[in-house]
Parts: structure tokens; sequence; C-alpha cells
């Protein structure tokens, strides 16, 4: 069964979001600090280390939001276990309801075809793709303000922008050819 994200309706002043990451290191202290971060609106946080989301209690479970993937980029298994989840979310959920919350961006050591893999997989579901410290706490709040800004958007509380405008504004795009950082571009800073 897929996750729709139309399905119920939404909670006045209310919204909600999806952590997925089957790693669980990095979702308890964003979902902390998301809480504490918002006092306008009444933010519920839901923990998921994967989808498809468990059928018990499926009719009591609020209309979610916002599903967020957190990506650790040194772990291929954190790779993996997202594009698993993306096939079990309703066609629905790509239109400004999904985001992807990278962290490890910085390691000198990661393969570069796992940041390059996600990058077009944001770009082809045109989501966003936020880059997140996960080793601070300043980190940690950074990226909590960055997913409660995609996530006021998806909730519908900011008046005149929708997840489609966000989407379009912050989705990811990846260049056509992988060698466009090698070419030179000393003539286009000439006069």
């Amino acid at each position: 069964m897929s996750l729709k994200p139309f399905n119920k309706l939404p909670e006045l002043n209310t919204a909600n979001v999806l952590l997925v990451e089957n790693e669980a290191l990095f979702q308890e202290k964003l979902a902390d600090a998301i809480v504490l971060l918002e006092n306008n609106v009444n933010v519920k946080v839901r923990l998921a280390r994967s989808l498809p989301l468990p059928l018990e209690n499926a009719e009591n479970r609020p209309r979610i939001d916002l599903v967020a993937f957190i990506v650790h980029l040194n772990s291929e298994q954190s790779l993996l276990s997202a594009e698993a989840s993306l096939k079990h979310l309703d066609s629905g959920y790509f239109l400004g309801k999904v985001c992807f919350l990278v962290t490890g961006a910085r390691c000198g050591t990661l393969p570069y075809e796992r940041l390059t893999s996600l990058k077009k997989m944001a770009a082809t579901l045109n989501s966003p793709l936020l880059m997140a410290e996960d080793k601070t706490a300043e980190g940690v709040n950074a990226a909590a303000q960055r997913v409660l800004a995609v996530l006021r958007v998806a909730a519908g509380l900011v008046p005149t922008a929708t997840g489609l405008s966000l989407s379009s504004l912050t989705r990811c795009t990846v260049a056509k050819d992988p060698d466009w950082q090698n070419e030179d571009r000393s003539h286009l800073n000439q006069p």
C-alpha cells in the first residue's frame, strides 16, 4: 500500500512531517530540533526506517504533509533504502511534498557516484536536495530550519506559496555533461 498525500483532510494549524532514515542516526536529533524551533504551528514529527509504513493503525495516522528522506552519503545502504522507499509513495507526493536531506557531503572519502546518483534522483523527482551537518548542534538546528521551511509550504501554511512553486525554486539540477567542471571557462570572465 502506498502512502497518499491527499487521502485525509489537513488539521488546522498543524503540519506533519515523516522523517525516513534507515540507520536512525540523525532522525531523533532532527525531530527534536524541528519541534523546538517551531512555535507558531503544531508540528508533528513521525519517524520511519523505511517505507511502506505498517498497515496497522493506518486509519488513525494523520495526513503526512512532507516526507523527508535522510541520506548519509557515507553509507551505500542509506541511499539504497531511500530509493526502495520511494516506490511506496503515491505520485502526488512528488508535487512538492518530498525532500532529501543529505549528510556527509563534506567527507573527502565518500564515493562521488553516490552524490551524483542522489542529485539525479532529486532532479528527476523535482524535489529539493538539502545539505545538512549532523555532527554539531548548529548543524542540526540549521537542518531543522530548512526542513521546517519546506514543511510550512508543503502543509499549505504559507500564503501564496505551493509545494510545486517551492520545488521549482529549490529543485536539484544536474549538468547534462558530466565533464562540465573540466571545461575552460576563462572566457566567461572577460568583458
